[in-house]
């Protein structure tokens, strides 16, 4: 039955209404599928082990960039710089972006985060030390520390190194290099390493010198570190709904893979 005459303009505008909704809808969920590209942005590597090698210009943050700027679509410029700086820079407003970063109440005023790996700390310390636990490092004020500046770890790992910074026996550096140089030279006793450093152990002289000791804590997720002066929280989350989505599709487990044995990329990637 057709129906009368007079519904029919407000039929109309009720299917109108409803195709409209509809339509809003889908552009909504279409600008929500990616950040927005409204500017350039800059994101900072830094040089760490498996993570980035400035020498081979490759690794693992280098290829998760790649990929991110991809999905992205935006116009991203991509640098080297000292871990440090790049807190600075993120806490200044100056850089947008960098990887493989951890949190904890001082970051988190500047800076959001969105999760694509964990890990486990260690502290490597050299085998004449006569060190056998966490315990006998602080104990010993011979032994000498030595860190990467700026860094932080896990909860245990950041006590020692406060406690021992409070009594002068913390070196800083701004690399890996120096750390293992000022190991094997015997100024420090100790370096607190991490997954991506095993490359460097698998040399005959460091590992001969040197030996392990796991820290008690659960992994600490690292992530896109995204500087809150730069971008605002709505565009954050849409950077984070990218990471979410190399992690949901297996992406970020590939890149870890080809760094790592499958069980080990897949303790790290699966959290």
């Amino acid at each position: 039955m057709a129906a009368p005459a007079s519904l029919l303009p407000r039929l109309f505008l009720r299917h109108l209404a409803t195709f409209m909704a509809l339509i809003g809808c889908c552009l909504g969920n279409a600008s929500a599928a990616g950040p927005a590209c409204t500017r350039a942005y800059t994101l900072a590597l830094h040089d760490h082990g498996l993570l980035y090698s400035a020498d081979t210009n490759a690794g693992i943050d280098k290829d998760f960039a790649d990929e991110l700027i991809r999905r992205s679509g935006c116009k991203v410029t991509v640098s080297l710089m000292p871990r440090a700086r790049i807190w600075q820079l993120i806490e200044s407003g100056a850089l947008d972006f960098s990887l493989s970063g951890i949190s904890n109440a001082e970051r988190n005023r500047f800076a959001g985060f969105a999760w694509y790996f964990t890990n486990k700390y260690y502290l490597l310390v050299r085998r004449d030390s006569g060190v056998r636990t966490l315990a006998d490092f602080e104990r010993n004020e011979k032994l000498q520390l030595g860190v990467i500046r700026s860094f932080r770890y896990s909860e245990t790992a950041n006590r020692l190194v406060d406690a021992l910074h409070e009594a002068r026996r913390v070196t800083q550096a701004g690399g890996l290099s120096p750390l293992y140089q000022t190991l094997m030279l015997n100024h420090i006793q100790g370096m607190i390493i991490e997954p991506f450093d095993y490359p460097a152990l698998e040399e005959r002289n460091i590992r001969e010198l040197s030996q392990i000791i796991e820290f008690p804590d659960p992994s600490v997720r690292h992530g896109l570190i995204m500087s809150n002066k730069a971008l605002a929280q709505g565009e954050q989350e849409r950077w984070r709904e990218l990471v979410n989505g190399m992690r949901a599709d297996g992406t970020v487990r590939r890149i870890f893979e080809k760094y790592f044995k499958p069980d080990l990329a897949a303790a790290m990637v699966d959290f």
